[in-house]
């Protein structure tokens, strides 16, 4: 299957995995299904809070690029834009607050894992170029529950958040009680971290969406499972933990 992939090129693949993705989501919704053959990844929770902060963060994004794109900053003149999107921050802390204190401790294994590197993911990140654009996949470590480029990903989600939590509350409620050096630097710092942030996010959709070797990233993010093969190809260390618990 993975060398019919290969041979389809980027394009055709792309497609087939939307169309494949497209399917799953219509016939067995949003929800578990026991029957659905799999290893569950990601549990009901944790796919609505990662599908309501894409909604947020898509809001958010959306309101600050109007400020970066030539032309578009007429339609902040009126103030909508600048409302939307304090009303997302207030939503986003909310529901941050609420599914941490409701799932502290898988919150707290996120920043551990995200945090925590080791020789193997050195050794993942020094072969990842060559994986991505279609390398022998045997050349890739095992790995846990997320692999290396993911906890790339983590890292810069939860440093970016942080930046856009502090400079924007300076931003919002400290405006004239700082020194206007202050207040301009929490302005530059919070424009990178929109930079970087969104940059990353391109990527993170790209290798979700579009990557053949990917295929089954975003139906695992909509279904909550994927298939023994890609458990074990992508994610060798954590299944084999998870069969181990089963046996």
């Amino acid at each position: 299957m993975a060398q019919n992939k290969k041979q389809r090129g980027l394009i055709p693949s792309a497609f087939h995995t939307i169309g494949d993705v497209a399917g799953t989501f219509l016939f067995n919704y949003l929800f578990d299904d026991p029957e659905r053959k799999g290893v569950m990844r990601f549990s009901f929770p944790a796919r609505t809070f990662h599908w309501t902060v894409v909604i947020l963060v898509m809001l958010l994004g959306l309101t600050g690029l109007i400020l970066f794109v030539p032309g578009w900053g007429v339609a902040s003149v009126a103030g909508w834009t600048r409302i939307v999107h304090r009303i997302c921050v207030y939503i986003s802390a909310v529901v941050l607050v609420i599914y941490f204190i409701t799932y502290r401790q898988s919150c707290l294994a996120y920043l551990k894992e995200a945090f925590t590197w080791t020789k193997a993911d050195l050794g993942w990140v020094r072969a990842a170029v060559d994986y991505y654009l279609g390398g022998d996949e045997s050349k890739m470590p095992p790995q846990g529950h997320i692999n290396p480029g993911q906890k790339i990903w983590e890292l810069i989600t939860v440093v970016c958040g942080a930046l856009f939590i502090i400079t924007g509350a300076v931003m919002t409620f400290a405006k004239g009680a700082v020194a206007p050096g202050v207040f301009q630097w929490c302005v530059f710092t919070h424009d990178i971290a929109f930079i970087v942030g969104g940059a990353m996010l391109i990527v993170h959709i790209v290798l979700g969406t579009l990557h053949p070797r990917m295929s089954e990233s975003l139906r695992s993010m909509i279904t909550g499972k994927i298939s023994v093969h890609y458990a074990k190809s992508h994610y060798g260390k954590w299944y084999d933990k998870i069969a181990e618990k089963q046996s």
